[in-house]
């Protein structure tokens, strides 16, 4: 089916000015929820060959309506002055003919990608007889909440029904057209193969105090994944009555360490903080061995400043780079989520994990080295969802992991950390066979 179509609840449909009392928002919330765990306990039981083919077909349905969705995106980028929306915030919100290839070339990945459910993790084989087997199982139903990026849309519903739960979906109101179109064409690919429409739901109202009625659906939501700004995550992690996978920030650093190929260093450093400078696994702060600082920060500072970044710096930075701002307190435990960066110098490796171990927010750390056992040492002192040596920031991320599509990246360390892919959104539970053994 194509966008053309009336969608099946469109008594339901909302726009993004539309508010309604508690009372509907509670019922509103009761109604999805229960559908949701309906859906997820059939969809628990579907086949991966016809899980594949929902998602293939969707890419085919995205290439087929690629017009309409890019025609109601514009409707949602012609609104963005109106929400006061950054430049960043912006580009994440378009959907070019490019970014919509992408959207279903990620769900034609997620399809060639191995089916988590019913995945044996181990076993074993007791004294007395009896078998025991530990296999995947979907967490059941997921409330996801995200702003501005309507590819989202597609990427969380693409890995929860890979990964056999049920999703409802809450994205922003600068984003309302693009979600609703997109949710459309997964909705229907559902229904057109007999799987329940309702293991994706799009809630219909962008008004924020529904999300605190979502939030209290614990026995009919088994998580919630808010993805986007601080606050947004505050407030999901303060009222959900269900566990929450989320990342707060992403002040990510790089550290150029004594022996480090500084050309590397330029290199990295200004593809961590420029190549996307919106996005949660860009570089915020650069950190620099004192016995390098003056060769280093005057390359690294010319090649930033010819991309536009604004350079923040400490006493130490500013007497090599006198045209950087002063860094104040805040500079340090800042995501900027934009084309300015903190530099400072430290005396050596250990200054470095402990400006990063007062600073960072777990997410992503770099150092550049060609010492073996400062590289080792950084693995094993800094406390992150992803190390990494000799390489940019910019890969912590499912796709360049090989998870395709991710719902998003975990700092947390209980269930999922790093990027949340198709195993992530599984739990496990013990199959036990015996053959009449009673305990004694």
């Amino acid at each position: 089916m194509g966008l053309t179509d009336g969608p099946r609840d469109a008594k339901m449909a909302a726009t993004p000015n539309e508010s309604h009392d508690m009372s509907d928002h509670a019922a509103l919330a009761a109604d999805l929820s229960r559908k949701a765990k309906q859906a997820s306990r059939e969809l628990a039981l579907a086949s991966t060959a016809l899980k594949n083919d929902w998602l293939r077909g969707c890419a085919a349905a995205v290439r087929a309506n690629a017009e309409q969705l890019a025609a109601e995106n514009e409707r949602d980028l012609a609104a963005a002055p109106d929400f006061g929306l950054t430049e960043a915030q912006v580009d994440r919100l378009r959907l070019t003919p490019a970014r919509l290839e992408s959207v279903a070339a990620g769900l034609e990945e997620v399809a060639n990608l191995p089916d988590p459910v019913g995945e044996v993790i181990d076993g074993s084989r007791r004294p007395n007889g009896i078998e025991l087997t530990r296999v995947r199982v979907p967490l059941g139903v997921v409330f996801f909440i995200y702003e501005s990026r309507p590819n989202v849309t597609a990427d969380a519903a693409a890995l929860c029904v890979k990964s056999g739960n049920a999703v409802i979906l809450r994205g922003g109101k600068e984003a309302f057209h693009s979600n609703t179109a997109l949710h459309k064409l997964l909705a229907d690919q559902l229904e057109e193969r007999g799987l329940p429409r309702a293991a994706v739901q799009l809630v219909p109202t962008t008004d924020r105090a529904a999300v605190g009625e979502f939030l209290k659906r614990r026995g009919e939501i088994d998580v919630a994944i808010p993805r986007g700004g601080k606050g947004l995550i505050e407030r999901v992690t303060r009222e959900a009555a269900m566990p929450v996978i989320k990342h707060f920030d992403g002040i990510c650093h790089l550290y150029a360490d004594a022996s480090a190929d500084l050309d590397m260093a330029v290199a990295l450093t200004v593809n961590g903080k420029v190549q996307r400078p919106g996005v949660c696994n860009a570089l915020e702060t650069l950190l620099v061995h004192e016995d390098v600082a003056e060769t280093f920060l005057p390359k690294v500072g010319a090649a930033l400043t010819e991309q536009g970044v604004e350079l923040r710096g400490c006493e130490r930075t500013r007497a090599i780079l006198p045209d950087a701002e002063p860094a104040t307190a805040e500079d340090w435990d800042t995501e900027y989520l934009a084309l300015i960066l903190s530099v400072k110098v430290v005396k050596d490796l250990h200054a470095a994990v402990e400006h990063v171990s007062a600073h960072g927010s777990g997410h992503t750390e770099v150092i550049v080295t060609k010492d073996l056992a400062a590289a080792r040492r950084w693995e094993a002192a800094v406390d992150a969802a992803a190390v990494m040596v000799n390489c940019s920031s910019r890969f912590h991320d499912g796709s360049e992991f090989g998870l395709g599509a991710e719902i998003g990246i975990s700092t947390d360390k209980l269930h999922a950390r790093g990027p949340c892919g198709l195993k992530e959104l599984t739990s496990y539970k013990y199959i036990v066979r015996g053959e009449g053994q009673v305990r004694g």
